[in-house]
């Protein structure tokens, strides 16, 4: 992580840059650290904003997608943000899509990258082993098409976060909340210009599932990226950022209805 991270309001984010707001989800085994290549891409002309979101702090009872989704929403809110230009990753995604479905006139564009919400292969089928560095180490790898892309300070965060019975009871809880809300039956709502950014090699949501994501939703575009699987910004993050970059200048004077 080479970016700083705010403490404001209960809340924990990086905010780098000025200009039109990019908000940045990351995944259910995310860090702040995963965006790393797109803050260094866009901070430049645009206002980059990534909440840590309450994944492993949220009691097993209401671990779910909408508690993220209204924490997401409070967050929105206190930041004042608006006119947003959201991207997300993994379940990040899958959370960007249910904040877009609930609160279209805050949304200017979207982009996914590795979106769960119609089908995901969670931690490559399985549960997190808690207690296993093997079993992590090895899990951690599947997501990337390198394994080097898999250090080990990102095994060693992992790990750690699985070790804690509490952050794995929360880890199951959402995971089996976003296998729930499959968002088959809601896509056809959503009508904000929508990129699609895919890993061609992605194992946990596959290529079909890219596909898919671009025949529901209206206004979208899909894009492959080669020898890329879960999380292509933070894999290939310069090719990340000239296909978003182009896609982003296009609707940026795009108004909400």
């Amino acid at each position: 992580m080479q970016f700083q991270v705010q403490e404001e309001g209960g809340f924990r984010f990086i905010d780098e840059g000025k200009g039109d707001t990019l908000l940045l989800l990351h995944g259910l085994f995310g860090a702040l650290s995963n965006w790393d290549g797109v803050i260094n891409g866009f901070r430049g002309r645009y206002r980059v904003v990534i909440p840590v979101l309450p994944i492993y702090e949220m009691p097993a009872r209401e671990a779910n997608l909408e508690g993220i989704l209204s924490f997401v929403e409070q967050f929105v809110a206190f930041k004042n943000l608006r006119d947003l230009s959201l991207l997300g990753n993994s379940l990040g995604g899958h959370v960007a899509l249910m904040y877009v479905l609930k609160n279209p006139e805050q949304v200017k564009s979207l982009v996914l990258t590795g979106s769960s919400g119609l089908f995901e292969n969670g931690m490559g089928g399985s549960f997190p082993r808690r207690g296993s560095y093997d079993f992590v180490s090895e899990r951690v790898a599947y997501t990337f098409y390198d394994p080097k892309v898999a250090t080990k300070e990102l095994i060693d965060e992992v790990f750690q976060t699985t070790s804690s019975i509490p952050k794995c009871m929360s880890i199951v809880g959402i995971a089996k909340s976003a296998q729930r809300h499959n968002l088959n039956k809601e896509l056809h709502k959503i009508n904000v210009p929508t990129l699609l950014v895919w890993g061609l090699n992605d194992t946990i949501t596959p290529a079909h599932v890219a596909h898919e994501f671009n025949r529901l939703i209206a206004h979208s575009e899909l894009h492959f990226i080669d020898k890329c699987c879960h999380a292509p910004m933070m894999e290939h993050p310069e090719k990340f950022n000239d296909i978003v970059q182009p896609f982003l200048e296009k609707y940026a004077l795009v108004e909400i209805a």
